[in-house]
């Protein structure tokens, strides 16, 4: 940011007649070639103004500057390449990062402008599977990131603990479920009973209509059924807090779809009240034809409320309760279509703030290519997945290392930290196939692997054992070390484009990139060597291990020290 700055300041007395400010740094690129400079200025929009070729408006704008803030400034082709002075950039960045230490990058963007995400939202009276594995550490990663910018993320849980699927398990427990069985494996139990409800249903239809009433009587009070939906919430959210443990991830908020059960009326009487709703067959609707979507079912015939109901309510109790500058829901790609309805009617209710409402969806993870489904009862537990990476993450430090102190925690770290990073480390809306053996691996582009990078990197700054200040200077002569300091000097504007995008996966991939460089430095440079470079050195390890261990808090996952 701070070279751009250079650059824009050293065009703009040439080029303001022609180019805004605003202009001139969006035109500004980063050479894949380090041999044309660290920064050019391609000139080609100018040529119709100029009336000249290319290359000859580069030369005559490069004439044209004063270039003493640069190394040099050369012309090539229709580009003016810029070559930073290496000292003086890399001791300004490197000294910043070791003064801010993890407050590195950090910014004021948010102005602590409320955000609630919603995130995770289980069903309950089901175990966690893979399934949600996605919703939960991108809601949570996204809210690590908004609040390095200074937002304030209000991390909620919206719980599916209302619907039809109740009525199906309240059928399923009353018609051959076992209390002492239930009790002893509760959540376990519950969903052999929804499984096998949808097998007897294929043969036995009846049961679908005897589900649906018995979800009915539970809307509308029955005591008996919402004893047993109590019990069965209760039991679940239990389990689901074992499973957040593991991911080091909690909520501020669990309101699930029945805290709104009392809400909906409100916008109901006001569809109704405004036009904006109609009846058609008996089911109340809102025609969204003026926003190309199709038309939104808001109430059944039978009375029956639906997500789109509930999700009217939930939007306006957030506004109301937040004030929020942005309101996230971090669901599945194949929601987008119901988003889109609930933004359309909100707008035609008239509230502007829907545009501050922002759907980030995300791509399926696959099993051997087939996704996973709890009617069928292909699930794979989340909790068993973690727990299977723990053991792998366990197997390999103690082969590398057996006398390793913490070695159980550590392990958790880099077990549960291999699974997060592989699924942040893909666009959030890529979907991608699952195999763990493949994850917890301390080679390639991993967890792990930056883990351990992360850790080499402190055993060297335990070993030189003194304090380390920075200094004004920096006396760095090797080209690793400056593709390291220019990368470095790039995280405050990654945190942002994560940001931006609601992108994890940036954060991801400049780790990786980080710890591939960080590497083939330790590899090529004898750090600890006495010599006058030495405590440059140190420093710029020191300023890597600040950023690593920062990134990798962004996406929710532990450094740790020593692995």
């Amino acid at each position: 940011m701070l070279v751009k700055k250079q650059i824009v300041e050293t065009l703009l007395p040439v080029l303001s007649e022609h180019l805004t400010q605003e202009q001139i740094e969006n035109l500004i690129e980063q050479p894949n070639n380090n041999e044309h400079g660290d920064y050019a200025f391609p000139v080609f929009s100018l040529a119709k103004i100029f009336r000249k070729a290319p290359n000859q408006i580069a030369q005559d704008v490069a004439d044209q500057i004063d270039a003493s803030a640069f190394e040099k400034v050369q012309v090539v082709g229709a580009y003016i390449n810029f070559y930073i002075k290496r000292d003086d950039l890399a001791s300004t960045v490197i000294k910043e990062v070791l003064e801010q230490g993890e407050d590195y990058g950090q910014t004021d963007i948010g102005k602590g402008g409320n955000v609630p995400i919603d995130m995770s939202s289980p069903n309950i009276a089901k175990p966690m599977s893979m399934g949600h594995l996605r919703s939960t550490v991108l809601g949570n990663s996204i809210a690590l990131i908004l609040k390095k910018l200074n937002y304030n993320p209000i991390r909620i849980n919206h719980l599916g603990d209302w619907g039809t699927q109740f009525g199906k398990l309240i059928v399923a427990y009353q018609g051959w479920g076992d209390e002492e069985t239930v009790k002893k494996d509760p959540v376990n139990e519950l969903v052999k009973l929804y499984v096998d409800f949808h097998e007897k249903a294929e043969e036995n239809p009846e049961l679908d209509d005897q589900a649906r009433q018995v979800f009915k009587e539970l809307e509308q009070g029955n005591e008996e059924y919402h004893q047993l939906w109590t019990w069965f919430k209760e039991e679940s959210i239990n389990e689901f807090k074992r499973v957040y443990n593991l991911l080091d991830i909690e909520f501020d908020h669990y309101t699930g779809e029945s805290f709104y059960n009392d809400k909906m009326d409100e916008v109901l009487d006001y569809l109704a009240d405004h036009n904006i709703s109609k009846i058609e067959r008996g089911a109340t609707i809102v025609d969204l034809e003026k926003y190309n979507l199709p038309v939104a079912l808001i109430k059944k015939s039978d009375g029956a409320t639906l997500y789109l109901t509930r999700d009217l309510a939930t939007a306006y109790y957030r506004k109301r309760t937040f004030d929020f500058v942005m309101s996230l829901y971090v669901v599945g790609n194949e929601q987008s279509d119901h988003f889109r309805q609930l933004k359309a009617v909100l707008k035609e209710m008239g509230n502007d703030w829907a545009e501050d409402m922002h759907h980030i969806p995300f791509g399926l993870i696959t099993l051997n290519g087939k996704k996973l489904s709890t009617r069928k009862g292909k699930i794979v537990l989340l909790e068993k997945v973690l727990n299977e990476a723990i053991e792998i993450a366990d197997q390999q430090i103690t082969a590398k290392n057996p006398d390793l102190e913490n070695k159980a925690e550590i392990a958790k770290q880099v077990g549960v930290g291999a699974v997060v990073f592989h699924d942040l480390k893909a666009d959030r809306l890529n979907s991608f196939d699952f195999n763990l053996d493949d994850i917890v691996q301390f080679e390639g582009e991993t967890g792990p692997y930056v883990q351990y990078t992360y850790a080499r990197l402190n055993t060297v700054l335990n070993k030189y054992g003194k304090e380390i200040k920075p200094s004004e200077e920096l006396n760095l002569d090797h080209e690793h070390s400056w593709e390291i300091i220019k990368l470095i000097k790039q995280y405050p504007e990654v945190i942002i484009k994560a940001a931006e995008n609601f992108e994890p996966s940036v954060i991801a991939k400049y780790v990786i990139q980080l710890a591939q460089l960080s590497n083939k430095y330790y590899a090529k440079v004898r750090i600890l060597e006495e010599n006058d470079q030495l405590e440059s050195r140190i420093q710029l390890v020191k300023a890597i291990t600040i950023v690593l261990k920062d990134a990798l808090s962004l996406l929710g996952i532990g450094a740790p020290e020593k692995m």
